[in-house]
């Protein structure tokens, strides 16, 4: 039912981007953990899936034997679809043999593809290939081009709906978390709702409670001059 691409970014980040033909596909199949890693399940989707994978992970665990051990543990394993990566940029990816076609997955270096119920084969590999030609973009967008071509190249063979992007960097929350529940062109929303984020969202949210910085800024003219510096440097970079 559904197509993403899962990745670490140079500077440790994670981030899954994922589209469907499925209300709310937010919700249920992208997850991630910043150190950790990042996992989407999908087909007839598993969400008990992400948390084991995660702590496992967390214990140094590789993804290979994670996937492994979630798949033989779980009687409906054939029409499950996961792919996930670590911290060291180990990816494993498995495509049950009852998914829908055309259903399958591919992966790069820091990258992982996987879809079912899709156009054809091409989805992946435009989503993979845009994936790799757009890698001066900053990530968010990257994942956001990559899943943008996919569906260009068909997507999700039934139509579509829904589309989500995950972020999570150093902090236990994400850095961003953007959700298309139901729209008809959700890929274009995601965009929408992206370049909103940058307004005052993400220079705001820069400024929260962190590891390096417990009590965060609450200073609102503090505030206000960090989401101003965010912005020049936006404008600068725009020109």
């Amino acid at each position: 039912m559904t197509w993403s691409i899962i990745a670490r970014d140079a500077s440790g980040a994670f981030g899954v981007a994922i589209a469907s033909r499925f209300f709310a596909v937010g919700a249920l199949c992208p997850h991630a953990r910043s150190g950790v890693g990042a996992i989407a399940t999908q087909a007839l989707v598993n969400p008990l899936y992400a948390q084991a994978a995660l702590d496992a992970m967390a214990q140094g665990a590789s993804p290979a034997p994670v996937l492994e051990a979630l798949t033989a543990a779980d009687e409906g394993h054939a029409h499950r679809q996961v792919h996930l990566i670590d911290a060291h940029g180990r990816i494993a990816a498995y495509t049950g043999a009852s998914c829908v076609d055309w259903c399958g997955h591919t992966a790069g270096e820091n990258f992982s593809v996987a879809g079912n119920m899709l156009a054809g084969p091409q989805v992946i590999d435009a989503t993979a290939q845009a994936y790799r030609a757009h890698h001066k973009l900053r990530f968010a967008e990257r994942l956001i081009a990559a899943l943008a071509a996919g569906d260009a190249a068909g997507g999700d063979k039934r139509g579509k709906q829904a589309a989500a992007l995950l972020i999570h960097t150093t902090e236990e929350y994400p850095a961003l978390d953007l959700r298309v529940d139901d729209h008809a062109e959700p890929l274009q929303e995601l965009q929408r709702l992206y370049e909103i984020s940058l307004d005052r969202y993400q220079p705001f949210t820069a400024c929260l409670p962190s590891r390096l910085r417990p009590a965060g800024i609450t200073n609102r003219s503090v505030i206000e001059a960090e989401i101003e510096r965010f912005q020049a440097r936006r404008r600068g970079a725009a020109q």
